[in-house]
């Protein structure tokens, strides 16, 4: 207030970011699924964009919030996890790289922009965590985050089970972030879905297109000469 009053600095306003991202812990499998809009306060910038993050071979991450936070983070852990994995000879465990995550994320108080919901299977089976900006963790059978997440939430709060198969799994999750998709204008693009089981994780790169544009624009092109040629240069 000091500042603003007398240097005239405004303090820097928080940008509202948008995202849908969900996860399902099956019995021997974890499933991700996110949306695929990146947005700029009010415009989308990217409508197509990746928001599952590789972390290990059999770990991975879906992200909302700040996208050069989430890139950046997610890079840092992958290579920290990748030493880890060649230091010792074994498997990363999903345990090690949530503690990792959840330390760093809390030394920054929350600036770091990074929402994250990890899964993976390791030795101990299968696990979902839900991570948040301030370090906090949540380990859970099904969760959402970003700004469609109560929409995806209803979704599988009505419809998850305990006993369900990798397809219904797949099915479920891609249903829960339509449901973001079409009801929180921060979410939209497509459906990602990632598959982690103990052989590994496999992204399925837009499963759903549900936005698919019907019509385009007829491209009528100018006619030659509409601009001036003032030279030609052949190089």
């Amino acid at each position: 207030a000091y500042l603003a009053s007398k240097a005239q600095i405004k303090p820097p306003t928080a940008m509202k970011t948008g995202t849908t991202i969900c996860g399902v812990q099956l019995k021997d499998a974890v499933v991700l699924a996110a949306d695929t809009r990146a947005t700029e306060g009010p415009m989308v910038a990217d409508k197509n964009c990746e928001k599952l993050h590789y972390i290990a071979n059999n770990i991975y991450c879906a992200g909302a919030g700040t996208a050069a936070d989430l890139e950046h983070t997610t890079a840092i852990m992958e290579s920290q996890i990748e030493l880890l994995r060649m230091a010792t000879g074994t498997q990363p465990r999903v345990c090690t790289v949530v503690r990792r995550l959840s330390t760093m994320l809390f030394k920054y108080q929350g600036y770091i922009g990074c929402a994250l919901v990890l899964g993976g299977v390791d030795v101990t089976g299968p696990h979902l965590y839900q991570i948040h900006p301030h370090g906090s963790t949540d380990k859970l059978p099904f969760t959402t985050m970003g700004s469609g997440s109560l929409a995806a939430m209803a979704i599988l709060e009505s419809e998850y089970r305990g006993d369900m198969t990798i397809d219904e799994g797949k099915a479920l999750v891609a249903k829960a972030i339509r449901a973001g998709i079409f009801n929180d204008l921060g979410s939209g693009g497509n459906v990602d879905v990632c598959v982690i089981t103990k052989d590994g994780g496999k992204i399925l790169r837009n499963m759903e297109k549900p936005n698919e544009r019907k019509f385009k624009a007829q491209y009528k092109g100018f006619p030659i000469g509409t601009s001036p040629v003032i030279k030609e240069d052949i190089l």
